[in-house]
Parts: C-alpha cells; structure tokens; sequence
C-alpha cells in the first residue's frame, strides 16, 4: 500500500483533463492566458476571499506573499522549525532573517505562544503552517497584531469555524505540486488574500515587477502560474471538497481504529476538520514500526527529521532557541498511508501492521510482569 495514492482520484478524470491540455495546445496561449486568469477566479470564490494570483510554485508563493507585504532586508519573520525547507527559504529569499519557534505537539502547528515566545522588535510577519493539513489558529497568532501568512501547502480543503484555509491570515500561499490535496501535473502555486492591494504588488512581483514588459515598479521575480497547469486545476478544482471528506474520513477510521491505543494520533486543531495531507503518528518506536510496517507491504515515512533550525543552510542564523517540542516531533513521527481513495479495508491492513509489530511487545511487558 503506498503513502500517496495520486493516480486514483485522477483517473476518472483523465479524459477531462487531456481535453483541457488539448486545448491549450490548440488556442496557442501559454503564458498568463484566460485559464489562467479564470483558474484566479474559480479558486478565490472556493476560499471565499477576493483575490488570487498564480504563480510558478509554492516556494515562490511564499516568497512573493512576503515581499507583497514589505518583507525585506533587516526584517525577522517567525516560523517553525519542524515544516519542509522551503518555509524558511523563502524568508531568506525575500532578504528577511528566519525566528523559529516552536510547535505544540499535539496538533504540529505553531500556536499564539509559541509564536509570541520569539517576537522582537524586529519581527514584520509570521508564517502560520497548516502543517499536515492541520490548522494553526490564525486569529489567535494575529491578535499579537503582526500579519500572518498562511502557508496552507498542505491544506487546500481544510477549513475551520473561521473558514477554509488559505482565507484565515493576511495573505496565503499554496503549493499545487502532485502529491498536494489539490495537485496539478508538475509545479504550481498560488497566493490568497482579500486585501487588493496585496494582490496587486504580488501580481507585480511575479512578473518582473512589470505589467507590460516596459515599465518595471519593482525589481520581482519570473513566477508565473503555467496556462497547462492552470488547464488542469480547473478540472480538479471541483473535486476538491469531495476528496477532503475522503481524506477526513480516512483519518477518522484511523482515529476509531486500535491504532490510537499504541500510538499517538495527531489532534485536530479546534474546531478544526482537517484535509489530511498527511496522517502523521508518533512513537518511540518509530524507526522499528517503519521497517516492520514496510516489510508487510505498508509503505510509511518519517518526515523533517532533521528540523530546519538544525540544516546546514540555516548555520548562519542562529543562536537558536530551545525548541523541545519540535526535536520530540522529528524524532518521533511517522506517516501511515493517506488517500482520499483509501478504504476500510485498506485502514484495517495498516492497523493490522501496527498492532502485530506491538503484539510481541506487549507480550513480553506482560510476561516481565
């Protein structure tokens, strides 16, 4: 059984989508076309907030958000330290110094006192991560009274009391590479707000800091949304909601299952009806459960091993802090398989791979007894 399951939930779509490929092909229009422009349209009406703008992937979302707020050199934007890299590389690549803090360890997101315990008079922004397709609680970070940017990469159709992700913070970032809840068929991304005065420095950023090609404003980025892509996310977009219950469900049948009696089991924030990106356990007994739940045919992976305050690349803006939730995630975590196509049958092999691994563990604490 594999961790993703891309192809499944694509293939009742495929001959959908090769039409809209065609059709690109055929109308010749490749760079900022109307799918493009409509594709802005379609998605800001699904998270509720007045604007999107393309761009070429979700490193570069994160990136352009930032500097659409005024990001730049001797800023300080907060982040956490256990997300994928590219979280931190686009502070550094906005010209801005990364802070990391920590994480709360039942839900793996930032939460208002993690992020408060590294604030200084130098921080402009912070960077809340809807790590796994979690929520972090934005207006609880927001209240600090700094921007937030979402980086919702990991959770297109999660949503909350306060709405869907991607529509809770200043600004936000999505990545539609092809393991994403929303994926497209090679790189993409986008940013979100409802203020249109940020989508209009982004929309500059993206493109050369020009509208034209003649006058520049601004020295940006070439970062724009590829038309064959944009093709491709409106015939998916529609099938997003549908395969963010599935994902919901399948956590909640891992939730229901004996695994929770073995393992820990991530914490829907409150409120909170996550996508998940990912179903991400935790255990002692990590590294062990992986090579026994891969020598049964479950495929399962460990993620951020090496937080991104300890990575050689970020040597240069430390001292860093204390981060013991963080250290215990990385150590600990383990991702079981997650599709919106999973089944019951397919959660109760995996919940048959967990417990025969802990079976001769329990037996013999029993037997020391």
């Amino acid at each position: 059984m594999p961790l993703f399951d891309t192809s499944s939930p694509l293939a009742p779509l495929e001959g959908e989508i090769k039409e809209a490929v065609l059709a690109v092909l055929e109308g010749g229009r490749f760079i900022l076309g109307p799918n493009v422009s409509a594709f802005e349209r379609e998605f800001a009406s699904y998270l509720g907030v007045r604007e999107v703008v393309g761009v070429a992937n979700g490193t570069e979302a994160l990136t352009v958000a930032l500097r659409a707020l005024g990001v730049g050199s001797g800023d300080e934007v907060v982040v956490p330290s256990f997300t994928f890299f590219a979280t931190a590389e686009a502070v550094v690549a906005a010209g801005a110094r990364p802070v990391f803090c920590d994480i709360d360890l039942e839900t793996f997101c930032v939460t208002a006192e993690t992020v408060r315990r590294a604030l200084t008079p130098r921080t402009k922004a912070v960077i809340a991560v809807h790590l796994f397709g979690n929520l972090a609680p934005v207006a609880e970070i927001e209240a600090l009274g700094l921007p937030v940017v979402e980086d919702a990469a990991q959770a297109a159709g999660s949503y909350g009391p306060g709405g869907k992700a991607g529509a809770l913070g200043a600004i936000a970032a999505f990545s539609f590479f092809p393991s994403k809840n929303l994926p497209c068929m090679g790189d993409g991304g986008a940013i979100a707000t409802d203020d249109p005065a940020l989508a209009e420095r982004a929309r500059l950023l993206r493109n050369h800091g020009s509208v034209d090609k003649r006058a520049h404003h601004l020295c940006g980025y070439n970062s724009r949304l590829d038309e064959l892509q944009a093709a491709v996310l409106r015939v998916l977009l529609p099938h997003l909601d549908g395969w963010a219950q599935g994902r919901q469900r399948v956590g909640e049948r891992y939730r229901e299952s004996a695994i929770g009696d073995l393992v820990s089991l991530p914490t829907p924030a409150a409120g909170a009806r996550p996508a998940w990106h990912l179903y991400v356990i935790r255990s002692s007994e990590a590294e062990p459960l992986r090579g026994h739940l891969e020598g049964v045919g479950v495929e399962c992976r460990p993620y951020y091993r090496t937080p991104i305050h300890r990575q050689p690349a970020m040597a240069d803006y430390g001292p860093f802090p204390q981060l013991p939730a963080t250290e215990e995630a990385a150590a600990s975590n383990l991702a079981l398989p997650m599709a919106p196509t999973l089944t019951d049958a397919d959660v109760a092999e995996v919940e048959r791979g967990v417990l025969s691994f802990f079976e001769p563990v329990r037996e013999r604490n029993l037997g020391a007894v």
